[in-house]
C-alpha cells in the first residue's frame, strides 16, 4: 500500500497512555505493516534495527496493541484496512477486463486473448485474481550456490553482503528509485574511482541516505579545509598590524 487512513482522534484516544519512544515505535509499526501488508514479524530485534527504534519500545507497543499469531504479530484495524485495499485492487482489475474484452472483441470470459495480453500487462493473467503484495524475494538455487533475487531482477553482487544488500534495497525503495543493473554497476565504477569496495560504497549510502554514489563526494568528505590565496593574504595583513605597537607613531 502507498498510503493509508489516518483518523487522528482514533490515534489520539489509543495512544495517549504511551511515552514519546512507544509512540514514536507505533508510527513507524504502522508504516511497516501497510507498507508491506503483512503482519509485523516475531522477530523484535529484526524490527526495532529496520525501524530504528529500542527492542524494548517495539516489544512494548507489540504486547500492549497487538495480537501475536504464528506468524507474526495483528492488528484488527490495520488487517481490515489491507483487506479493503486488495479487494480494491482485485475488483478494478475485474472490471479493466471486462471494459478490455468488449473493446477489443476477445474471449467472453473477459479476458483478452493473442496480442492484446501484451497491451493489457498485469490484466491479462489467466490464472485468476492478483495476488496481494509482498516483499519476500525467493532464493534462486544454481549449482551449489544461491543467488538473492530482488523484485526488480537485480541480482546481489558477490561481493556485497546480503545485510548491506537488504538495506541498500530497503532505502531505494523507500525514495521510490527501483533498484536496476545499470545503477549498480555505476556505483561500483564510482566505488573504484574512489578506490573503496562496492560494499563500503552502499554501506556509506545506507549511513548517508544515498540513493547513489559519486567518488567526488568521498573526496569533498575528507578534502582538508583550505582558506585560499586571496583569504591568507588578508589574515596576514590582519596579523601585521595587530603586532604594531600603535605608541610607535607617538
Amino acid at each position: 500500500m502507498h498510503h493509508f487512513p489516518f483518523h487522528i482522534g482514533d490515534y489520539l484516544a489509543a495512544t495517549s497512555h504511551l511515552s514519546n519512544d512507544e509512540d514514536l515505535a507505533f508510527r513507524r509499526i504502522l508504516d511497516m505493516y501497510y507498507h508491506t501488508e503483512l503482519p509485523i514479524p516475531l522477530d523484535t530485534k529484526w524490527v526495532a534495527k529496520r525501524l530504528r527504534v529500542s527492542v524494548e519500545a517495539i516489544e512494548s507497543v507489540l504486547q500492549d496493541l497487538f495480537a501475536k499469531h504464528d506468524d507474526g504479530y495483528h492488528h484488527k484495524r490495520c488487517d481490515e484496512e489491507i483487506a479493503k485495499y486488495q479487494s480494491f485492487i482485485v475488483s478494478g482489475k475485474k472490471g479493466a477486463a471486462v471494459r478490455w474484452s468488449k473493446e477489443k472483441g476477445s474471449e467472453p470470459n473477459g479476458v483478452a486473448s493473442g496480442g492484446d495480453r501484451e497491451a493489457i500487462g498485469c490484466l491479462s493473467n489467466p490464472n485468476g485474481n492478483r495476488e496481494p503484495r509482498t516483499e519476500n524475494r525467493e532464493p534462486i538455487t544454481t549449482g551449489t550456490s544461491k543467488t538473492i533475487v530482488a523484485r526488480s531482477d537485480c541480482i546481489r553482487p558477490e561481493t556485497v553482503s546480503e545485510q548491506v544488500w537488504q538495506d541498500f534495497q530497503t532505502l531505494r525503495r523507500a525514495k521510490k528509485a527501483p533498484l536496476t543493473s545499470s545503477a549498480i554497476s555505476r556505483i561500483e565504477k564510482e566505488a573504484g574511482k574512489a578506490g573503496i569496495s562496492l560494499e563500503a560504497a552502499l554501506t556509506e549510502c545506507c549511513a548517508r541516505g544515498w540513493t547513489g554514489f559519486k567518488a567526488d563526494w568521498m573526496k569533498a568528505k575528507v578534502e582538508p579545509f583550505d582558506l585560499g590565496a586571496a583569504t591568507q593574504r588578508i589574515l596576514q595583513r590582519e596579523l601585521e598590524n595587530e603586532s604594531t605597537n600603535p605608541w610607535e607613531s607617538i
